[in-house]
């Protein structure tokens, strides 16, 4: 068959058949996925996967899902695992809420025996939201699930034509997302939407002559498919400032834990009071900037003798092996440069 007529017959196929054979030629290559039309992965795997990709990129999670995977290779043996050894090994993903659902999620499956196999059921668990439960329910079980991340949903609205931000096109988004879904290969299907929003039909540049959906797309069809969806008015996030204290002996520094509860729960830490809206008043020996979702902070590093609240004393060459978040890491990196540099 010349190759226009073959083109002919497959732009006449459904949306969601020419979107499985372009997955089938194209599909990335992920740790935590099968090749199309393989056996379901294990649900363990997908879950995971899932969690760690929550608002954190591909290439962030690639190694760490390996090293995760290494050390805790079954559900079984991290629910297990001591709190303190996830979190650490979280240390640097974000999100820590994420961390300490994780934790919840994977002793409330083996209690259970394993993971439930409906998107509903998969509801029931800690920390799983619809778009994770749809995945874990299409992915893992193959259930005619509808899953939308963002990717999906820019997908959707491109192909639909829908200009409007997509928190305002929510609910039509999913109504137009399950009249696409397919009955049969959910999973691949799942993914394959997911491969398209990352690869093809990205926020800016979308490769839209390679994509398989294109001589339907509303967006595309318009000449500017960028425009769509339009983009959400971000609000001004509130600044805040805190206080760290820097207590350093025989080549050590006190560390504490933070509250099981609230941001950056259960991780290590430099010790120090709540965070607020005022400049602490004591003179600051580093001062580092980090942006959290919903607002920014200064954290003011102040050094003390002695030390505060319970903790321990941490090794300074042997620092990486706290699990610090990243605004800690940042604080110490900070004074430990700002030592160096008094040194030199």
């Amino acid at each position: 068959m010349p190759a226009s007529a073959a083109t002919q017959l497959i732009d006449k196929l459904q949306p969601a058949t020419r979107l499985l054979a372009h997955y089938d030629a194209n599909a990335r290559a992920l740790p935590w996925r099968r090749p199309p039309g393989s056996p379901p992965p294990d649900p363990y795997v997908v879950w995971l996967s899932e969690v760690m990709l929550q608002q954190t990129t591909v290439a962030t999670v690639k190694p760490r899902f390996r090293r995760f995977i290494q050390r805790w290779p079954t559900i079984e043996g991290l629910a297990a695992a001591e709190d303190e050894a996830i979190l650490s090994e979280w240390a640097g993903l974000g999100y820590y809420a994420r961390a300490r659902n994780l934790i919840a999620c994977a002793r409330e499956v083996v209690r259970r025996g394993g993971f439930p196999q409906t998107e509903s059921e998969l509801r029931s668990l800690p920390g799983l939201g619809e778009y994770t439960a749809a995945a874990i329910a299409a992915i893992a079980f193959g259930e005619q699930a509808t899953v939308i991340d963002t990717n999906v949903a820019r997908v959707i609205a491109r192909y639909h034509g829908i200009d409007r931000p997509l928190v305002e096109a929510r609910a039509d988004i999913r109504v137009l997302a399950e009249g696409m879904t397919p009955p049969d290969r959910a999973g691949d299907y799942a993914q394959a939407m997911m491969d398209l929003g990352a690869t093809i039909c990205r926020p800016k540049q979308p490769d839209c002559p390679n994509c398989p959906l294109s001589s339907e797309c509303q967006a595309w069809a318009t000449g500017s498919p960028e425009r769509f969806p339009a983009p959400k008015v971000k609000a001004a996030r509130p600044h805040r400032h805190g206080l760290a204290w820097w207590i350093e002996r025989d080549g050590a520094v006190w560390l504490v834990r933070r509250p099981a509860k609230g941001l950056l729960g259960g991780m290590a830490a430099l010790p120090g009071p709540e965070w607020g809206e005022e400049s602490p008043p004591q003179p600051a020996a580093a001062t580092i900037s980090h942006g959290f979702t919903h607002f920014t902070l200064d954290l003011h590093i102040v050094s003390k003798a002695e030390p505060l609240a319970e903790g321990w004393w941490q090794p300074i060459d042997r620092m990486n092996e706290a699990g610090l978040p990243t605004l800690y890491a940042k604080a110490v990196q900070a004074m430990l440069s700002r030592k160096e540099a008094l040194a030199a």
